[in-house]
This record gives structure tokens, C-alpha cells and sequence, in this order.
């Protein structure tokens, strides 16, 4: 049987690495001095989307997520491609193209990359990012009494496999496409200047799967309020037909035993809740006596912001019935 990682890797006690193998982050923290810190991350899939612009955009927005999770200002990127042979080449210059233009839209630059052949296009990024060591931003600083924000609309992964089916509608392809191509950096400023106390994004393991990383990190459960999240217009339509994504139904049968519904909740609504996202939003445990500064703050920067449950004690998670 293979040894935890942890176990393999014994630079995960250098006194530098401040963030790797040992807590459930979403990116690597290297410190470099007192002041700075390199925060480093990748990811990279399979198309979610026919634009061949709008998927590299994705992509990208996607892996530089997880610098805005940790409270980073990213600096440089470097491609991750796996093509096809035959793929047409205006197709893949759309490809980096939109990954290249999300990237300079984050203020930062692609500095090189790699690229192989392989059967199924998969595009994404290597993302490094800097923030200061004393105002990173973890899964593990929720405490009871902390409230709970979402800066995302739930809903992507069903659209993205109604895409796929042939069954999504151009209106809710296009309101998904929006939301996955929209950065976190705005929402990631705010979570700083309230002082956040933990943060993650919400991505491959839906809102209750990424909720449940938080509250072991953080030892303590998340309740959430049903009738305040938001989804994607055509979410539950599209799960209603059956558009469940393969991640999704892993995340059901992995995390639903540390989750509590409250009755009433029906199995649309459950699946939405642990829907396997795609640049996602991010999820902020923050202060109460905040709450209206924070409204504020969002209000003026533009940024979408819903208020979705609390942090209490105990373990996992429960969810609220809507009123």
C-alpha cells in the first residue's frame, strides 16, 4: 500500500515551506523572507466548454483560483497542454490565447510552459503568486460564531455535462462561461481587508466537499442556510434530467456521511450541493461585526456576494431547509 506523501517527502519539514503536504491548501507557500512568501499552485482539464477562447480562459481563471484562495498576488504562469496531433492550429492559438489574455487580466504574464500530444485536449497553468507570510489566507482558521460567504453561483458542472449531452441552451452555456471565466481577485481583496478568517475555493469537490475540507482544518462544523445559495439558472433543470457529472456522483458517495439535511431537502437540491465546479468562487469565513462592511465593500467593487450559513461547533456540515 502506498505511504501518505507526507511520509515520502521529508522537505515537508524545511522551516521555509510554511504551507505543502501536511494541511489540505489549495496552494504550496514557500517563505522567502520576512515580508514575502511565493505561493505556488497547477491545475489543468479536459475541455468544459466548444469555445476553444473561452476554454483556455477558463482554464486559466481556473488555476489562478487557487492564488486568490491563499490571499496571493499572482506574478507568472507557465502552459500545461496536452493536444491532439490533429487538433487545428487556429484552434489551439485560441486555446492560449485565452489562457494568456486571463492571465495578463490578473496583472501577471505566461513566462513558457509544456506541451505533449495526447488524444483529449487537457490545457491549465502552473500559477506562482506572492503574498506577505503573516496575511495568507487557509482552511483553518473558521471559528464558531465566524458567518459564511459565496462570491459564485453553484451550478457549473451540471451545465458543462448538459453541455456535453447536447442539451444545454445557449443562454445558460453563455451565463456559465461568464462565471467561470470571472477571476477571484476581487473577492480575494475583499476576504483580506475584512480580516477573513479562513478561505478556500470552491472547485472539483463542490461547495459541501471543499465546506468539509474547511471544518476539519478548522475543527468545527458549517451550517448552511439552503434558501440563501445561489445557483445557475438552468442548474436544476439540467440536474433534473439526469446531467450529473462522474465527479459529482464521487463526491456524493465521499462526503455525504459527514453531512446532515435537514428534512425536506430533496435530491435535486443535494446534488447541485455537492456539483463538481469549475472556477468556482471562493468561500469566506468571516466576522460577524464585519457583515455590513463586507456588504458594502462587494457593493462598491462590483463583486457578487451571498451570505450562506454560519460556523458552529461541533463536526461536518448541515444544511438548513429554505423557509
Amino acid at each position: 500500500m502506498l505511504r501518505p506523501l507526507q511520509e515520502l517527502f521529508p522537505a515537508e519539514n524545511h522551516p521555509d515551506l510554511l504551507v505543502g503536504l501536511g494541511t489540505p491548501d489549495d496552494a504550496a507557500v514557500w517563505r522567502l523572507d520576512e515580508a514575502r512568501a511565493l505561493v505556488i499552485t497547477t491545475d489543468f482539464f479536459t475541455p468544459v466548454v466548444d469555445d476553444a477562447y473561452a476554454y483556455g480562459a477558463i482554464a486559466a481563471a481556473n488555476a489562478l483560483s487557487d492564488l486568490y484562495a491563499m490571499g496571493a498576488r499572482p506574478l507568472l504562469a507557465l502552459n500545461i497542454a496536452a493536444l491532439p496531433p490533429d487538433l487545428p492550429s487556429a484552434m489551439i492559438e485560441q486555446i492560449f490565447r485565452g489562457g494568456a489574455e486571463k492571465v495578463l487580466e490578473a496583472g501577471a504574464v505566461v513566462a513558457g510552459g509544456h506541451s505533449i500530444q495526447d488524444k483529449e485536449p487537457k490545457f491549465g497553468l502552473v500559477a506562482v503568486g506572492m503574498a506577505h507570510p503573516d496575511r495568507l489566507l487557509t482552511k483553518s482558521g473558521a471559528r464558531p460564531g465566524d458567518r459564511l460567504a459565496l462570491t459564485k453561483p453553484l451550478g457549473t458542472g451540471v451545465t458543462a455535462t448538459a453541455l456535453k449531452r447536447g442539451e444545454a441552451a445557449a443562454a445558460d452555456v453563455a451565463e456559465a462561461t461568464e462565471w467561470m471565466s470571472r477571476l477571484n481577485e476581487t473577492a480575494s481583496t475583499l476576504a483580506l481587508d475584512i480580516g477573513a478568517k479562513a478561505v478556500t475555493d470552491i472547485t472539483g469537490f463542490g461547495l459541501l466537499g471543499h465546506a468539509l475540507e474547511m471544518t476539519r482544518a478548522s475543527q468545527v462544523s458549517f451550517r448552511l442556510e439552503l434558501d440563501s445559495i445561489p445557483f445557475l439558472k438552468g442548474a436544476r433543470r439540467y440536474v433534473a434530467r439526469g446531467a450529473i457529472a462522474g465527479g459529482t456522483a464521487d463526491n456524493r458517495q465521499h462526503f455525504e456521511p459527514e453531512v446532515a439535511f435537514e428534512h425536506g431537502i430533496d435530491d435535486y437540491d443535494r446534488l447541485l450541493l455537492f456539483d463538481a465546479q469549475t472556477s468556482g468562487g471562493l468561500l469566506i469565513a468571516f466576522d460577524p461585526a464585519r457583515e455590513a462592511e463586507l456588504r458594502q465593500l462587494a457593493v462598491q467593487a462590483s463583486q457578487p456576494l451571498w451570505v450562506i450559513g454560519s460556523v458552529v461547533p461541533g463536526e461536518g456540515v448541515s444544511v438548513a431547509a429554505a423557509a
